[in-house]
């Protein structure tokens, strides 16, 4: 019986999500549609778009796992993952929408008329892509098997498949509305349990359950400085890391100017910001009921049960698990999205045409990460994503500052700082998944290296560009000027 209502949960989020994404299909005929929707998304409908895809599994089940694990100094990754918004609205988000490019590589390409720019961009996409998505499948695993029991397998299976569905039947305008949708079910999934579980431990007070203290004062780190560095680099990382990832960027495309991309950040400030009251109240209630923190990141699945054992809390977990598959669907969907345009323009192109190239990209975008998730578990959801933060700091973030507002970026230094960068950073993740055994400071440059491999890549990119300062493009002046000008200014009559 309390696997029943997370079964219906699953049956009813896929079904949903598919009966969405297929009358989405209605609006799909082009391929503009797949890769920007036309570019026609209004702010409130592209701002629930954006927060569903944002909220994935680490903001649903990742971080309440830090929380209860290592105490409220990890609130820095909530606040840092919707700061990053703050800095996108007022760096980005309406000089970007201006470049008229589809994906980040159209950006850079365009921006500093360079094919090798291009190539490394795909690239980086493409691996910040796979990062981020392979934690998403692995907590679908996670929740189906806290959830329902099911196999580990069965979790990143059935969300590659519905995705696939998705992403292959309308593109990007389709996505549009399915994530839309996911926003608001996530937040009720989270808000609606909270609150009755709130009541209950009301209830409970006279029994002596409470939150202590001690309970929020666990440091980040062993304290001192390293502590202090890891802090300060988790921030860098997700205040800058925002605005390098590519199923980010590629929503802002969608909007019909600067003024709507802008209107559409700010109001994925104030969606975000509300989901994210909610995680600390499940950790607090877990401290409480003492969940078990070896077992973090099912806190949220597991907490209904452990706080009202019986009927209610087997609904309210079918409720949170509802939640917790709607994450990984928007947030996969979004990214195989951005993947997959990036690998069509690309690679699939030459050989197949429109909408048929974009399906089989999707299908690649999928399964690659996919099976890195069936193959490699347990490499942690949170900290698989805040790594993939790391390195779209250390990497689009330098170039997407400096091409919007410094004239003098080149596409040597460019390169030369996305190679320093992405190298830097990505050895700094792959050492770390890997486990690999070391000591102190060392340890820690690796688990959290934003702090050293954002300034490298800035320094790079501005050192190159000087030391090449003969290369610049032509039409650099001419391309900011487009960026920085608003619509309503004609520019060939000025």
């Amino acid at each position: 019986m309390s696997e029943v209502p997370g079964l219906v949960a699953v049956a009813v989020v896929t079904v949903a999500t598919l009966a969405i994404g297929t009358w989405g299909l209605r609006f799909s005929r082009t391929t503009s549609d797949f890769f920007v929707a036309s570019r026609s998304v209004r702010p409130r409908l592209n701002a629930s778009a954006i927060a569903g895809e944002y909220l994935s599994a680490a903001s649903f089940l990742g971080a309440a796992g830090l929380l209860l694990t290592f105490g409220a100094d990890m609130l820095w990754y909530p606040v840092g993952w919707t700061a990053g918004y703050l800095v996108l609205m007022v760096l980005v988000a309406a000089p970007l929408r201006r470049s008229g490019a589809y994906t980040l590589p159209d950006f850079a390409e365009a921006r500093l008329d360079s094919r090798r720019v291009r190539q490394v961009c795909s690239l980086l996409v493409v691996a910040i892509g796979w990062l981020y998505l392979a934690p998403q499948f692995e907590g679908a695993g996670l929740t189906l098997a806290a959830a329902i029991g099911a196999p580990r397998w069965v979790g990143p299976l059935v969300v590659g498949l519905v995705v696939l569905v998705n992403v292959g039947s309308g593109g990007m305008r389709s996505i549009t509305f399915v994530q839309a949708f996911q926003y608001w079910l996530k937040l009720t999934a989270l808000l609606v349990p909270a609150a009755v579980l709130l009541v209950v431990w009301a209830g409970d007070g006279a029994s002596g359950q409470s939150v202590t203290a001690d309970d929020w004062s666990l440091p980040v780190g062993d304290g001192g400085g390293l502590g202090l560095y890891t802090t300060y680099s988790l921030i860098l990382a997700t205040f800058l890391g925002t605005m390098g990832l590519p199923h980010v960027v590629v929503r802002f495309y969608t909007n019909p100017d600067g003024r709507a991309a802008r209107r559409t950040t700010l109001a994925v400030l104030a969606l975000l910001g509300a989901f994210y009251l909610l995680p600390p109240i499940y950790v607090a209630l877990g401290r409480a009921y003492g969940a078990d923190p070896t077992a973090a990141d099912t806190l949220v699945l597991e907490l209904p049960r452990l706080v009202a054992p019986g009927v209610v809390g087997d609904v309210l977990t079918g409720l949170v698990t509802a939640g917790a598959f709607a994450a990984f669907l928007s947030t996969a969907s979004g990214l195989a999205i951005a993947v997959s345009g990036v690998l069509t323009q690309d690679v699939t192109s030459r050989r197949l045409a429109g909408i048929t190239a974009f399906r089989v990209a999707g299908v690649v975008a999928v399964l690659v990460p996919l099976s890195a998730a069936l193959l490699l578990p347990d490499f942690g959801v949170a900290r698989a994503v805040g790594l993939a933060f790391a390195v779209a700091a250390s990497t689009f973030c330098p170039l997407l500052v400096l091409g919007i507002w410094w004239r003098r970026l080149t596409a040597a230094g460019a390169v030369a700082g996305l190679l320093v960068g992405g190298a830097g950073s990505m050895a700094a993740v792959a050492l770390t998944l890997a486990d690999v055994t070391t000591r102190g400071w060392v340890d820690v440059l690796l688990a959290q290296p934003a702090a050293w491999s954002v300034p490298l890549a800035f320094a790079t990119m501005v050192g190159g560009s000087l030391l090449t300062a003969r290369r610049a493009p032509a039409h650099a002046h001419r391309f900011m000027v487009r960026l920085h000008t608003p619509e309503t200014v004609d520019l060939d009559r000025s």
